[in-house]
């Protein structure tokens, strides 16, 4: 695994490893490799040796220039959570490790630790509670204030009864702005009803959804589909997934340039944990866009209510839509970053877990 004839005895221990370790030259060539990083990366010995390592990304969060800053400062560093985009569009979270080399000198040595699957199931578990919370917590507040409103209201009524005309615009003023008010209200707390499930056809209700979306579509965003025919008709609320996947969609199209472009995906898994519960098979609709990405700053909290990536925005699409999904056992979770942002709806496809 390296392109030396002989490897000194460091290099023969970080075979033993389970985490990628590479050595980088000056010109950031790969010089050694590990067979870890052949799996991490997803590539055979030839299609790495001697690479450029930014090179074999699509997306890297670390850019050259910090790797070559590192070097010339002779600075390692380590970082978390760094996202990483394949060539192969295989999306990746990892932690790096990076320490410049004095023997041989003018190199860096870096390690690779892929926690996708580590960090994915401590922040469902976190979101979950973060989302019970915040629906609890908005519940309260809904309570405390539709009473007031409804005093007001009716307050307001009662007063414009014995107003003339010209005094009612006032009260008409109050009227309508405590049914926005509540309207609101209602908007945060999203659909009351439980769902209605009935054995219905997935694809189905993602045409529903492209057609909705296509008939009001300002920025002329295209829209295509990469289906997996052999996911089965399976018991979900047709209305509420239709309404979950249209808000997505929805806020996709509003982040989107002229003629950007939006792909729906579904696919089927096997043996897969939602929400702490292993099920045999659950279904996925992944909402694919090549638009800005998410910005940082909202990245943590973007289902919560009021949150909002866009100008304008309410920052309720995504709350519901989170809310819909989970009404039926299923999550919803992000990957973003410059060029593309997924969100894929994961449901269950039958009640059994094992």
């Amino acid at each position: 695994m390296t392109t030396q004839s002989k490897q000194p005895d460091f290099m023969a221990l970080a075979e033993q490893l389970t985490t990628a370790v590479l050595l980088l030259d000056r010109d950031l060539m790969l010089r050694y490799f590990n067979t870890a990083c052949c799996a991490v990366m997803g590539l055979g010995e030839k299609r790495l040796t001697a690479q450029y390592f930014p090179g074999l990304f699509q997306h890297l969060d670390i850019k050259a220039g910090h790797l070559t800053a590192a070097l010339s400062s002779k600075q390692g560093f380590s970082v978390s959570d760094v996202q990483a985009v394949l060539l192969d569009g295989r999306h990746l979270l990892l932690d790096i490790s990076l320490t410049v080399s004095e023997q041989p000198a003018n190199h860096l040595l870096l390690e690779l630790r892929q926690v996708d699957q580590q960090r994915k199931i401590s922040m469902e578990s976190l979101q979950q509670h973060q989302h019970l919370a915040a629906r609890e917590l908005i519940r309260g507040l809904a309570h405390e204030i539709k009473n007031p409103l409804g005093g007001l209201r009716g307050a307001a009524q009662l007063l414009e009864e014995s107003l003339d005309d010209e005094q009612k615009e006032y009260t008409q003023l109050i009227i309508a702005q405590a049914d926005r008010l509540r309207n609101l209200v209602d908007r945060l707390l999203g659909p009351y009803r439980p769902p209605q499930k009935l054995v219905a056809n997935l694809h189905q209700v993602i045409e529903q959804v492209l057609q909705l979306a296509q008939m009001d579509n300002p920025g002329n965003v295209r829209f295509s589909r990469d289906y997996d025919p052999s996911i089965p008709d399976f018991c979900f609320d047709p209305e509420l997934i239709e309404q979950a996947l249209l808000n997505i969609v929805r806020n996709a199209q509003q982040v989107l340039p002229e003629h950007g472009a939006i792909c729906l995906q579904s696919r089927i898994l096997h043996q897969h944990t939602l929400n702490g519960k292993r099920y045999k098979l659950v279904a996925f609709i992944k909402v694919i866009d090549n638009g800005p990405g998410i910005p940082a700053e909202i990245k943590d909290t973007l289902f919560y209510p009021m949150v909002s990536g866009t100008a304008g925005g309410t920052g309720l699409g995504l709350s519901i839509a989170q809310t819909l999904i989970h009404q039926h056992g299923g999550w919803i979770d992000c990957d973003s970053w410059p060029g593309q942002t997924e969100f894929t709806l994961y449901l269950p496809i039958s009640d059994t877990e094992e």
